[in-house]
């Protein structure tokens, strides 16, 4: 018997787990966009029907119920913007279009890109919550210390549950001028 043979045998059944593992992460990287997708629907998270430009839903105003939308405000990047929504609450009828303004502006001395990240609670109303345009759909461009009012349009659906009277809609404002530039 051949001394390497069990050294062949050995190098061989590493090949076949190294295969394995290389077909497995391919595939795993394949599911990975529509796996993401599916968590984000199940979690209410993003708007990707507005993202897509579909129609989303048409004005069916319930003059018979308010609900209150608060909005929220966080820069992520510390001292590089100013970020703040132009009005704290509105009191609103479900079904009917509406328009609300954040103010940001670039603290820097420098061009910067900023990207707005949405979320809307409580948990699960997202659904419900429909922004026919917003400045979260693609990232802004500020000039060295430019600021600039940015309109959120929306309807919240009139099919949100009634135990439901307060939306909050929440923007963190991230400092995407690394990932923007290329490299």
């Amino acid at each position: 018997m051949d001394p390497l043979d069990p050294k062949k045998r050995a190098n061989r059944k590493l090949v076949r787990a190294l295969a394995v593992m290389t077909a497995g992460s391919f595939a795993f990287g394949w599911a990975l966009v529509p796996l993401y997708d599916v968590l984000c629907r199940a979690a209410g998270i993003g708007n990707a029907e507005a993202k897509a430009g579909k129609s989303v839903v048409a004005e069916a105003i319930d003059p018979n119920r308010e609900v209150t939308i608060e909005f929220l405000a966080q820069p992520a990047s510390v001292g590089s913007f100013d970020f703040r929504p132009k009005v704290a609450s509105m009191r609103i009828h479900p079904g009917k279009l509406y328009s609300a303004e954040f103010f940001a502006k670039n603290l820097t001395q420098q061009a910067s890109v900023a990207q707005a990240v949405p979320s809307i609670s409580p948990s699960g109303t997202a659904k419900y919550f429909h922004k026919t345009e917003c400045f979260c759909f693609s990232p802004q461009k500020f000039a060295a210390g430019e600021g600039r009012d940015m309109p959120v349009r929306f309807i919240v659906d009139p099919g949100l549950p009634s135990n439901v009277d307060k939306l909050t809609l929440a923007y963190t404002f991230y400092d995407a001028t690394q990932s923007a530039t290329p490299r």
